[in-house]
């Protein structure tokens, strides 16, 4: 169950260092050497939107290269369906979001302009029930909306002009450090007025407040969930000292505005939205993995069901297999997830949990039976494909592998990790054209054109001319070689 990019675990003073190092607010001398990176302030107006997506883009660059991520296509399906549940009753002009799943305990959210929303993984641990989840990503999304992030920066325009660099330092290091680290320490004094620009004004957060209820509402679920949620951070923040959980370090929260939320949101119909089943088994997934040990996870889950009435909750005993399995308890993981499947035939979850329980013990035929049966009854659904490139590249098929995660980045193609994996696959295949291709991709959103020109050049090389391939692989070397240009021309 452990999805985590490669040396990515890195302490949040590496990460830190490492931003201000390349990314941070830079001297004057620095500036006039960037040219491809505007900027702001100054300007008498909103940020355009061609700045906001260049802004999304380079933060997505950022936090793929800095931040730990969670790589589980469970947590990241459930995430995309909450999110465009969501999405329909938000006034976005931009629907095409960017979605992240940073992989830290600590309650955070973020979502900036070019439609990013990201989400740690510790929002799950704290937020007990699916209204309260979905509350602060409405919340974010009524801060896209109303383009607060623009908004705050027009109010900044007296101030010194920062670079998209400075900005983008400020994003990352608020999305994904600690709240209390500080720093000024590290990048200096100006790095500190980035992240005091990104603290959003009361009248801001009033104004996403009111709007993320209506947009939960309007989605069919409770905006009570909202208050709830910020009960839940105040009650943190008192048990850890005052220390702000990272998402009120940019989202300042007072009683006066947990009352107010709380009262608005009674003025909202009472219809008892009952959460999802998927939501529970999410969070059970999660609590394993931010668990001190598997045997610690099985405690808890033991303990739990322990509990009147707990035999029968499907989350809790999903929770118990999923340690069972981190746990090399295979076949306690696989008699649990069989009665979990048996009793909800079809749900996807159990089905994919269950292919990795299979996977673990090298029952290559027996998982991909599964996965192969689940994928005719649930055609492109994400977590069964890449369960199946798993299994494919476990049992030495990269060819087969490589077709099913052909498809997933079609339909997925903002996500890294499946270019690395297809790259991957596409080597056991012996494809090396495939290889440079998939390559070239994955340093594309890493932010790295001309590693990416590298790699097109090198498969167009070994392709013969005149070939359709060759065609496709010259015209995307155009494009990035278009964007360098325009890039080093400023």
């Amino acid at each position: 169950m452990k999805y985590q990019n490669e040396g990515q675990h890195r302490s949040p003073w590496a990460l830190i260092v490492f931003l201000a190092l390349s990314m941070a607010v830079t001297s004057p001398a620095t500036r006039a050497q960037s040219s491809d990176l505007p900027s702001i302030g100054g300007s008498g107006g909103l940020i355009s939107g061609q700045m906001e997506a260049d802004i999304g883009q380079q933060v997505m660059a950022s936090i793929r290269r800095s931040a730990p991520q969670l790589q589980d296509p469970l947590v990241y399906d459930y995430l995309s369906a909450i999110i465009y549940r969501l999405v329909p009753s938000a006034p976005l002009d931009n629907r095409n979001l960017k979605l992240v799943l940073i992989d830290s305990p600590a309650i955070n959210a973020f979502a900036v302009p070019g439609g990013v929303v990201g989400v740690n993984g510790g929002l799950f641990l704290n937020a007990a029930t699916e209204q309260q989840f979905a509350s602060v990503l409405a919340h974010e999304l009524a801060h896209l909306s109303q383009r607060h992030f623009a908004r705050r920066m027009q109010q900044q325009e007296t101030s010194a002009p920062l670079t998209l660099a400075g900005m983008i330092a400020g994003i990352v290091l608020s999305a994904v450090t600690q709240s209390d680290i500080g720093i000024a320490a590290i990048a200096g004094t100006q790095a500190m007025a980035v992240q005091n620009m990104l603290a959003y004004s009361r009248s801001h957060e009033q104004e996403a407040d009111r709007v993320g209820m209506d947009i939960l509402a309007s989605a069919g679920m409770d905006p009570r969930g909202m208050p709830e949620m910020f009960e839940i951070m105040m009650r943190q923040n008192r048990l850890q000292g005052n220390r702000l959980p990272e998402y009120l370090s940019t989202h300042p929260l007072t009683q006066n505005r947990v009352a107010d939320t709380r009262n608005r949101a009674e003025q909202y119909p009472d219809t008892r939205v009952q959460d999802g089943q998927e939501y529970h088994l999410v969070r059970s997934r999660l609590q394993v993995h931010y668990s001190e040990s598997p045997e610690t996870a099985i405690e808890t889950f033991e303990a739990y069901l322990a509990r009147e009435d707990a035999q029968r909750n499907d989350a809790i005993r999903y929770g118990l297999a999923v340690a069972y399995q981190e746990s090399r308890r295979y076949e306690k993981a696989e008699q649990l997830m069989r009665e979990l499947l048996k009793a909800n035939p079809g749900r996807i979850t159990f089905q994919v949990s269950l292919a990795e329980v299979l996977l673990s013990q090298k029952r290559y035929a027996d998982a991909r039976a599964l996965m192969q049966e689940a994928l005719a009854r649930n055609p492109g659904n994400y977590p069964i494909t890449s369960t199946l490139a798993a299994i494919e590249i476990a049992d030495g098929n990269g060819a087969a592998a490589a077709d099913y995660l052909r498809e997933l980045t079609r339909r997925l193609p903002s996500q890294e990790q499946l270019w690395l994996r297809l790259a991957e696959a596409e080597g056991m295949a012996r494809n090396i054209v495939g290889v440079h291709r998939a390559r070239a991709e994955y340093d594309v959103l890493m932010g790295d054109l001309k590693s990416a020109q590298r790699q097109l050049r090198q498969a167009q090389e070994k392709l013969p001319a005149g070939s359709a391939e060759r065609q496709v692989v010259s015209e995307r070397l155009g494009e990035l070689t278009n964007r360098l240009q325009a890039r080093e021309a400023g």
